[in-house]
Order: structure tokens, then C-alpha cells, then sequence
């Protein structure tokens, strides 16, 4: 299990968490709804930055039910307004202003110094004409059973039809019904987060209640933290050598995809890693060599369509003593040969390997015994799920990437009504990753991905020189990977806030990535 993760809770288990932390101490859940509304405030801060920041002038629209998601709400728009002094409120109290429980009311109250900027909305008032710039929602919290009665549902219908530029949740959309941008898991991750369609992007605020886990240690969701970079953020030995940091080599690229391995190797070379070679069609090392001169490209025979051919299979095999890890799959193309080459390379290889895009083929996953990482989309992996091999990790791209490493069961990554989601069978853990978002759905971006993660595998394979070649634990593969999966989405969401989501390029994830570090 990997340390830098918490659980995902169902909503029983996080109010049992909380009354473990708190014991109805009410200071201490004062304290916890404070850190957790600015928690709120400066996540949504952050993430308005995708759309160039919050507007200096901006209204916001509270939606307060009577508890904890409702005092959250309130203290979170109490900080935005202290940050931005033009900034003005309606607040809807959803069950009245006398409903709210204590803790509510003294969030409320908290922010007294700030009613000349905030207007209580009565609920049945018109506000179809108002555009606001944000939308928190605190009606519901975990003691919410279904269904909302009809006037609730009625007034969050209205509320999805207006023109806000950013919905935010706190926790859980209410009643599934509120059609959020964000949510703003506090404390801890709750699961019906998993497959709330209206859920929008999942972000979770750490308030420390996993210090010393005490509930749901075993739990079989979790969620990846940003701690999982911080020994890549380290000083690195005074008396470094590269072959320290490993050496990952890549075999990749085509003719007619040519991009997807120069894309590979770039992120190879920013992993960290020591020495990085590439094994590319021949006719296309001069230009790849020009643009990345760090790389050791070596010029592959190609066949006719320009893919790899298996006549040069020798040099690969004539170097792989020398290799940590090997990243085989991006822009490859799916001739035959270059196919039938690639699950000889495989089913001989001594070395970890990270198998991606066109390698991603049913003979080619079960072909050998080397560890392995497969990073399938949901259709590739609809294609080969039968076929993975046990200990294999699995990631599993997609809006929310999700990591799974076992021995000996199936993959627990099943399918479900509306598309592939987790599904966790016997003992399986499936880590989560909330990072990263839109701006990684365009071209490329799972070829940065797979290098990354190539480039780390060769680093933690160097770092463990008693473990014998070719017996790296799945351990090493997972570790790996989850690094990879946080590092390349953090440094997409770091690349949308600097520039957006649309006029970007997926080669400028790169640029984001030694930022990321410094942050984590």
C-alpha cells in the first residue's frame, strides 16, 4: 500500500471518522469547519485561475442548508470576500436562517463584519437575471437521505440553469442533483464522488485526519496525494553518477507517427532518470537527435510503411544489459511486423517495462515475465483486460486515472452501466488520481505519460541494486506509476491555470514539471 494515499470513505465511515476525531467536542469541530471553509476558498481560487482568476468584482451565490456543508460554505465566501473587497454575496438560506444548526449559525455569524456586501436571498426570489461568478453549494452534507422534496430540487434545477462561471461543492453535489464544476472533498474523499456524474472534477482538501489512520485502513479505494513526489523534490547525493538515476530505453515511433515517440523520450529525459536511449526508424534520428541531443537515439531498420522492423531486433538485445527499464508502445503504428517484433521484445525482456498505445495488444500484455506497466485508455483496455497477466500494474487513463497493482486475482477495473469504473474485487486497492483535468484530453498527452513513468521505473530499479535482474517487486512498477500519474497532473492543472485549457499544447506539460516538484 502506498503511504502517500488516504482512503476513500463511504459517507457512514467519514461521519464515524469525524465523531472519532471530535468526540462532540465543539471547539474542536470549530476549528475543523474554519480550516476546512478556507480550505474551500483557496481551492476554488486556484481553479478559477483555468479561467483566468477571479473577478476582482465577482458575486457569489451560497446555497447554506442547516449543518456542516452549510457553515463550510459560509466561511469559504467570508475568505473570498476578505481577499477581494469589491466582491459581493447572495446567500440562500435552503430551510431558513433559524434552521441552521450551532455551528452554522456561528459561521454566519462569524462573518457579520462583512453584511454590507452580502444580501440574504429569499428562496422563491427571482434570480434568473443575475450572473454570478460562483456558485457554492453547502446544502446537503452526510446525514442526507434521498430523495430532496420537491421544492430543494426544484430551486437546484433553477440553480444549474443560470449563468455561473464556476460550481463549486462542498463534499458531495447536493442531492446528486447540483451540476458541479468542482468538488471540494473536505477532510476526506467521500465515495459516491466516484460516479456522480454531476460531481464535475473531484479535488481533495487534506485537513490532517489521516495523521494517524484509524478508520478504513484496508479501505480498497484510495486517493493518491501530492506527498508521493516529495523524495523527487530532494537533494540528490553530493557524489551523484547518471547511472545512479538509472537508464531507461525507449522503442517507439513510426513513419506515420513520429510525434508520439519524440514526445516519449522528452518526458523520459525530464523524469530524472540518467541516461535515456531511444530506438526509433533510422529515417527519423537526425531530426529527433537535433531537437533532443541528451538522448542516445539509435536508427532502427524499418519496413516498407516506415514502422520497425524485425530484422533490427539485435540492437536492442545487444544493449539491454545496460538498461533499468524499457518503455515500448507509442506511435509503433500496428503493422503486423512491427506487432510481431514487439511481442518477441517483450516476451524476451529481463527488465521492467512500461507497455503503451499500439503495444497495448492481448498477445503482446501476456507475452513474457518481466513486471510490468500497461497504461491503457478505456478502449484499449476494453481490448486487453482479459488478457493482463498477474502482478501486472494498471493504469487506467481517463478524467479520473486510477492505478491497480496485485498478484494473483483479475483486474478489479470492471464495467458498469455508462463506461468503465472501479469496481474493486478481493483484495485489490485502486488508487485514485484527481490531478489534471481537461487540458490532458487532446494528442500526446498519454506519451508524456508513459515516459515519465518509464523514466522513474529506471530510477527505482537503480536505487535497488541487490534486487536481482528482472525480480523488481510490483511494488517498484507501482510506485512508478503513481508518481507518474501525480506528476503529469499536477502539471497539467499547473499549465491550465497558467494559460487555460484550450490554446495549449501538450508539449508544454514538460515546462510545468520541475514547478510541480518545487511545490510538492
Amino acid at each position: 500500500m502506498l503511504p502517500a494515499s488516504h482512503p476513500i470513505l463511504t459517507c457512514d465511515a467519514a461521519r464515524r471518522l469525524e465523531e472519532m476525531l471530535f468526540s462532540g467536542d465543539e471547539a474542536k469541530e470549530w476549528s475543523a469547519m474554519q480550516r476546512a471553509g478556507r480550505a474551500v476558498a483557496a481551492a476554488v481560487l486556484r481553479d478559477f485561475e483555468e479561467l483566468g482568476g477571479f473577478p476582482a468584482d465577482g458575486r457569489i451565490l451560497v446555497l447554506a442548508g442547516k449543518g456542516h456543508n452549510g457553515g463550510d460554505a459560509l466561511i469559504a465566501t467570508q475568505a473570498i470576500l476578505e481577499k477581494f473587497p469589491s466582491a459581493i454575496a447572495d446567500v440562500v438560506f435552503i430551510f431558513g436562517e433559524r434552521s441552521l444548526r450551532p455551528l452554522a449559525a456561528r459561521a454566519w455569524q462569524s462573518g457579520t463584519g462583512l453584511l454590507t456586501r452580502v444580501r440574504r436571498v429569499d428562496m422563491d426570489q427571482e434570480t434568473h437575471d443575475t450572473c454570478y461568478a460562483l456558485c457554492l453549494d453547502g446544502v446537503f452534507g452526510l446525514q442526507f437521505r434521498p430523495p430532496a422534496e420537491p421544492r430543494v430540487a426544484k430551486l437546484l434545477a433553477r440553480v444549474n440553469a443560470l449563468p455561473i462561471r464556476l460550481r463549486a461543492a462542498v463534499d458531495l453535489p447536493s442531492a446528486g442533483l447540483f451540476r458541479a464544476d468542482f468538488t471540494y472533498a473536505t477532510g476526506s474523499v467521500k465515495s459516491p464522488a466516484l460516479d456522480l456524474a454531476t460531481a464535475g472534477r473531484v479535488r481533495y482538501l487534506d485537513l490532517g485526519f489521516f495523521e494517524v489512520e484509524r478508520v478504513a485502513p484496508s479501505a480498497l479505494d484510495r486517493v493518491l496525494t501530492s506527498a508521493v513526489l516529495a523524495p523527487l523534490a530532494a537533494l540528490r547525493a553530493p557524489q551523484s553518477d547518471k547511472r545512479a538515476y538509472g537508464h531507461v530505453f525507449v522503442v517507439a515511433g513510426s513513419r506515420s507517427y513520429p510525434g508520439a515517440a519524440l514526445m516519449t523520450v522528452l518526458a523520459a529525459l525530464r523524469s530524472g532518470a540518467g541516461l535515456v536511449t531511444a530506438f526509433v526508424p533510422e529515417s527519423l534520428v537526425p531530426a529527433f537527435a537535433a531537437r533532443a541531443p541528451e538522448a542516445m537515439w539509435v536508427g532502427w531498420p524499418e519496413t516498407p510503411d516506415g514502422g520497425l522492423a524485425l530484422e533490427g531486433r539485435h540492437l536492442l538485445r545487444a544493449r539491454l544489459d545496460h538498461a533499468s527499464a524499457l518503455v515500448i508502445g507509442p506511435g509503433l503504428g500496428r503493422e503486423a511486423e512491427t506487432l510481431a517484433l514487439v511481442a518477441d521484445l517483450v516476451e524476451s525482456a529481463k527488465v521492467p517495462l512500461v507497455l503503451d498505445a499500439d503495444a497495448l495488444q492481448s498477445e503482446i500484455v501476456r507475452a513474457g515475465k518481466a513486471v510490468r506497466i500497461l497504461t491503457p485508455h478505456a478502449g484499449e483496455f476494453a481490448r486487453i483486460k482479459d488478457a493482463v497477466p498477474t502482478g501486472a500494474t494498471l493504469v487506467l487513463k481517463g478524467p479520473v486515472t486510477r492505478i491497480e497493482s496485485r498478484a494473483g486475482l483479475q483486474p478489479a477495473f470492471g464495467r458498469a452501466k455508462g463506461g468503465l469504473k472501479s469496481r474493486p474485487a478481493a483484495e485489490a486497492i485502486v488508487y485514485h488520481s484527481f490531478f489534471g483535468g481537461p487540458v490532458l484530453a487532446r494528442g500526446g498527452s498519454g506519451d508524456v505519460l508513459a515516459g515519465l513513468i518509464g523514466g522513474l521505473l529506471a530510477q527505482i530499479v537503480a536505487e535497488r541494486p541487490s534486487a536481482p535482474r528482472g525480480g523488481e517487486s510490483a511494488s517498484a512498477t507501482l510506485l512508478a506509476a503513481a508518481r507518474g500519474v501525480v506528476w503529469h497532473g499536477l502539471a497539467a492543472d499547473a499549465l491550465a491555470r497558467a494559460h487555460g485549457q484550450t490554446a495549449v499544447a501538450t508539449t508544454q506539460l514538460l515546462d510545468f514539471l520541475p514547478a510541480v516538484l518545487r511545490d510538492s
